[in-house]
């Protein structure tokens, strides 16, 4: 993923989590957390269980997330120097209009407490240390959000953990529109997989199949074909759900032998080739310590066969090759069939 593709998805996920950008720009965002947001990332247990016994209003927390470092370096350099620049201005200003001290005694009635100079307050903190801060700063964390960085692995391993099902309805017209005819709606059953052809070298490889469950049709490259659709999770008005013929477990089977036939379809000249290399590996090993074996002392061998079984392991689980079938995610999706109900 580039800066570009990183920007773009944390933005998605701040705006799916409802949370309130304060602050924009191609190098970070400033965003005030919503409560489920603040729950998933701060890790702040302790706090939300006060606040669910207590009922007291949650103060969410608000974060800069950094996708460029150094352009917000640059960045902050103008903004830096303005800021210094009004700073000295107020200060110069107020400095020319302070008023004089008075000549004589105050009024009867005592003088102002310290810390507060108009004598209208009479605070302890000014009583003692003769100053009370009026306004208050908060510190806003920072986050580098780039690949590899501990932030971004987090927000991808909540959106695994949250995404893992959807269940989801085509809009079949734009949101104001008007549509008297009743719709028909087939379901489809969506799994995307990740297979992984893994010797000392790997290769990953996504596959998204959907299977109707009306039909039976099945269908490859699904996920491209639901980008060009509006989703929504609320059922459209006026609009009937065939009913399903096949069951959920059935589908499953079915899309995972398509998916078995499509793999044993490929050209596997890469296992062969790796299963030479392993054989290769092992011989070489165990010509290695079968050598120590007999120039070791009696005490010695079980540490040599122990050192050897586990560099065998090593060997096994850097060269065996294998594939490796997972499921990513998974939903169910409510598509317009394009014609009406019968009668």
């Amino acid at each position: 993923m580039n800066k570009r593709n990183i920007h773009t998805f944390v933005l998605r996920f701040l705006e799916a989590y409802n949370c309130t950008i304060i602050e924009k720009s191609p190098a970070y965002v400033t965003a005030k957390l919503s409560p489920e947001a603040d729950r998933e990332m701060t890790g702040r247990p302790y706090y939300w269980s006060f606040v669910e016994r207590t009922g007291a209003p949650a103060e969410t927390m608000t974060y800069k997330f950094i996708f460029d470092p150094e352009q917000m370096k640059l960045e902050a350099k103008p903004k830096a120097a303005a800021t210094a620049t009004a700073t000295a201005t107020a200060t110069a200003t107020a400095t020319a209009v302070k008023p004089p001290p008075a000549a004589g005694p105050p009024a009867s009635g005592g003088s102002p407490m310290p810390g507060a100079p108009d004598g209208s307050s009479d605070s302890i903190l000014g009583r003692y240390f003769g100053f009370v801060p009026t306004t208050i700063t908060t510190r806003v964390p920072q986050d580098e959000v780039t690949f590899g960085s501990r932030r971004l692995d987090q927000i991808f391993t909540i959106v695994r953990e949250r995404g893992k099902f959807v269940h989801l309805f085509e809009e079949p017209f734009p949101t104001g529109a008007t549509y008297h005819a009743a719709l028909v709606y087939d379901t489809w059953l969506c799994l995307n997989y990740k297979v992984e052809l893994a010797c000392d070298r790997k290769r990953s490889e996504i596959h998204s199949l959907a299977i109707q469950l009306n039909s039976g049709e099945i269908r490859e490259h699904f996920h491209k074909q639901l980008l060009t659709k509006s989703l929504s999770p609320k059922l459209p008005a006026n609009s009937h759900i065939l009913p399903d013929t096949i069951s959920l477990s059935k589908a499953v089977n079915a899309l995972e032998m398509t998916l078995e036939r499509k793999i044993s379809a490929y050209d596997h000249s890469w296992a062969d080739e790796a299963n030479e290399q392993h054989r290769s590996e092992i011989d070489r090993v165990e010509s290695y310590y079968n050598g120590l074996l007999l120039g070791a002392e009696p005490e010695q061998r079980d540490e040599i066969e122990a050192q050897c079984r586990n560099r065998l392991q090593e060997i096994d689980w850097q060269h065996k090759p294998r594939i490796a079938v997972s499921v990513i995610n998974c939903g169910l999706f409510h598509l317009n069939a394009g014609r009406t109900p019968r009668n």
